[in-house]
């Protein structure tokens, strides 16, 4: 038999070749609009720039209304430089197929949405109406609210992160009032060497309480803080590492500290909706003059009995010579690091939707952004909201089940 000879073994023609094979990827493109918010002093906006340009380089569609970003000084131009399409037109934006808000949407909004549509925002349960949840039914879309959406720790990110914002904000803002420049008693919050401190008191020992106390401790306060749940304040008290003064909540025992503080903040949180009454009027009289209040569960009604809401343009008044400050969204005074706080939360379940297929693929593998699911395709598979405002409920399961995901 004749050898071959080494040339005719070398021709590229006879050499094994590698073959290319064509991967069938599941992933999606995801279309994305970003509103203006239109709720009065709503500064803060859902996505930042930054994480528009990840979803933009990661192959995302994202449209951003004009000067949506602008509360938190985040501006068009910063927008488009990340890859994002300006709108001139709110309508315009509520043809993506998902539409991102902080705020819940407005009546105009509701109008404009269309069936199959995904809608993640808040919807602040204690001011929500029956009107709100039949109009999304209505539209058949699906909606998932920030306050219900879970991570891997099975807590809730986006309301931890607003709480600790409003804990830290809570005793910046009250420290501000009681200086001689907002018409305070010039009270400094950490005294100095030969001056004691001032007296903080903190009704609720959640994560505002927890993060309201770790901002006057290091400020050099003094600090009490009461809640109910032993258990509470345990974690608080391992939590910030240090021993502090706490007990349950005993009227007399509130009233006796009450009397002596300087500031007094409000962070009882109630999983039904309003918050309760720990501080009467009749011991708000009996504050000293100068004291502040900052009611923090004022979006739950609030737990001081004179706390009335007010605004970030007019945010205090006086009675009994008590300055109270009501604000509801406090988060909101500090639009930025909020609007960053949610942009967190949100862009890399974003990025995982699209690995996998859309939003409705992500709700099937992952428990913590189905649970944020309050309506899927226009049915109410929320039951506490079904209860609460007597709509027919409708088990999420059957739901997946039945559209074959």
């Amino acid at each position: 038999m004749a050898s071959k000879s080494p040339s005719t073994l070398s021709s590229p023609e006879l050499i094994t070749q590698e073959k290319l094979l064509q991967v069938n990827r599941a992933g999606a493109s995801l279309k994305i609009g970003i509103p203006k918010e239109k709720s009065f002093q709503e500064n803060r906006i859902a996505l930042t720039p930054e994480a528009v340009s990840i979803l933009v380089n990661n192959g995302h569609e994202v449209l951003v209304e004009t000067k949506a970003g602008e509360g938190g000084h985040f501006y068009d131009t910063d927008y488009a430089e990340a890859g994002a399409q300006i709108t001139y037109s709110p309508e315009a934006v509520f043809k993506a197929e998902i539409i991102l808000k902080v705020a819940p949407l407005t009546n105009e909004e509701l109008e404009w949405l269309r069936p199959g549509q995904i809608i993640i925002s808040a919807i602040h349960l204690p001011t929500l109406k029956s009107e709100y949840l039949e109009k999304l039914i209505q539209k058949k879309v699906t909606a998932l609210a920030f306050e219900y959406i879970k991570d891997s720790s099975n807590t809730f990110p986006i309301v931890r992160s607003m709480s600790e914002i409003a804990g830290n904000a809570s005793i910046l803002i009250a420290s501000e009032l009681l200086s001689s420049s907002q018409s305070g008693k010039g009270t400094l919050l950490g005294g100095i060497t030969g001056v004691p401190p001032a007296k903080v008191v903190i009704l609720g020992a959640g994560v505002v309480g927890e993060y309201a106390s770790r901002t006057a401790l290091g400020l050099g306060a003094e600090v009490k803080v009461f809640d109910n749940s032993t258990y509470k304040l345990m974690r608080l008290q391992n939590n910030i590492g240090v021993r502090i003064y706490t007990s349950i909540i005993h009227p007399d025992i509130v009233l006796h500290e009450l009397r002596t503080a300087d500031i007094a903040i409000g962070s009882i949180h109630s999983e039904s909706g309003r918050s309760a009454m720990i501080v009467t009027e009749e011991m708000v009289q009996l504050m000293k003059a100068g004291s502040v209040i900052i009611d923090v569960s004022i979006d739950q009604g609030g737990c001081f009995e004179t706390s009335e809401i007010t605004t970030h343009k007019k945010p205090t008044f006086k009675k009994y010579d008590v300055t109270h400050y009501c604000v509801p969204n406090i988060a909101s005074r500090f639009a930025r690091t909020a609007s960053y706080a949610i942009s967190n939360v949100l862009t890399p379940k974003l990025l995982k939707a699209g690995k996998e297929g859309g939003l409705e693929k992500l709700f099937w593998s992952n428990d913590g952004t189905r649970h944020g699911i309050y309506i899927f395709k226009g049915s109410v598979t929320n039951r506490h909201l079904s209860e609460k405002f007597n709509l027919k409920f409708t088990d999420l399961g059957l739901l997946f089940s039945a559209s074959n995901m």
